[in-house]
């Protein structure tokens, strides 16, 4: 059995991205068959529980309340319409529920409580919860764990060099700070990134070394690309070449051998065929239903027709890690706090997001 390594560098991993590309998805596709089934693919429903008009300014989203993106907002769903949601994606071949909201961090309050009360129905439903809510102190991130909470998402987004050119309202820190902060309890961690926003493979490199040299590495890393959405500041960005996906997915397996290798958004622009190729290079989660957060996704059907076509087959909840137990509100050992972390704003400016932040105006 192999000793998962925590000191990559950004040189080594760039040697790796480098390979030619038979030789990448050789050495890429052997690792991913010593850890896991080769023929298994964990299908996720990503569900947008409250959507539009967050603070952030990061450059690639649609849901900044800043950007001029059509993106038809709502308020925190209820727990019943989340239940709804849930066990269609159950009945689809889901066996884990996303929820995001676009948040910069979490409050305490009712709508977190609202939060807390979805997590604890949908972990009795028996699928897997992951949660993706912004920054999270200690004690909120153990009264997520009380509640039954699988996962936790927290991307890093790309490099901390160059998340200063993506975002100007937090800071890399914070996200590491509540990484730290979910991994004092029994909940998962889910980070990962996307390509496609004007960074360097040197960007892409640096990325996985800060989530590689995590101990212990996330248990989920998404790969995104980039989705374009007029109105952002990255509207006119290229597509990501299939070829960019496969050696980002095929670089992440090698560097971090045991952990759930997410192929998330971009998917409608890529072929079976290359979606075949990233399932060989190591990935093993996509992402079901017609929409991530506010972006196209292919739809659930073609996805189904795919794995039949491929001879795989959808991931069985609580495969890696046991259940957790759902702890009711009434007997919760960790009650509201009234917390107001202060959260980093390094307020320098990125040229791309304040032109579009005028666009509209």
């Amino acid at each position: 059995m192999s000793i998962t390594k925590h000191n990559w560098t950004k040189e080594e991993i760039i040697a790796i991205y480098n390979k030619p590309l038979m030789d990448l998805l050789y050495e890429a596709s052997t690792i991913h068959r010593q850890h896991h089934d080769p023929n298994v693919v964990q299908v996720s429903t990503l569900l947008s529980i409250k959507t539009g008009g967050c603070p952030e300014d990061c450059g690639y989203c649609p849901q900044a309340a800043r950007y001029h993106t059509n993106i038809e907002g709502n308020d925190l769903m209820s727990v019943s319409q989340v239940k709804a949601q849930a066990l269609r994606a159950k009945a689809s071949g889901s066996s884990r529920v996303c929820m995001g909201a676009a948040w910069r961090n979490v409050k305490d309050g009712e709508e977190f409580d609202q939060v807390l009360e979805m997590v604890r129905t949908i972990n009795k439903l028996d699928m897997e919860v992951c949660c993706t809510l912004g920054m999270l102190t200690e004690n909120q991130a153990q009264r997520l764990a009380e509640a039954g909470l699988y996962a936790y998402n927290h991307n890093l987004d790309t490099s901390e060099e160059y998340y200063k050119e993506v975002i100007s309202t937090r800071g890399f820190e914070d996200r590491l700070q509540t990484i730290e902060n979910v991994r004092k309890t029994n909940v998962t961690v889910c980070s990962g990134g996307i390509i496609g926003m004007g960074e360097s493979i040197e960007d892409r490199a640096g990325m996985l070394v800060a989530l590689s040299t995590l101990n212990p590495q996330p248990e989920s890393v998404p790969i995104n690309a980039l989705v374009a959405v007029e109105g952002t500041p990255m509207e006119d960005e290229k597509p990501v070449e299939i070829w960019e996906m496969i050696r980002m997915v095929a670089t992440t397996r090698i560097v971090m051998p045991e952990t759930q290798v997410r192929l998330s958004a971009g998917r409608t622009q890529m072929s079976r065929e290359g979606q075949a190729m990233c399932f060989f290079a190591g990935a093993n989660s996509i992402f079901a239903g017609d929409k991530l957060l506010t972006t196209p996704n292919p739809d659930v059907n073609e996805d189904m027709k795919m794995f039949e076509m491929l001879g795989l087959v959808p991931q069985k909840p609580f495969i890696k890690i046991m259940q957790p137990k759902t702890v009711e509100a009434e007997d919760s050992q960790f009650q509201s706090l009234g917390e107001k972390p202060r959260w980093s704003r390094p307020g320098h400016t990125i040229e791309r997001n304040l032109e579009a932040s005028g666009k509209g105006k």
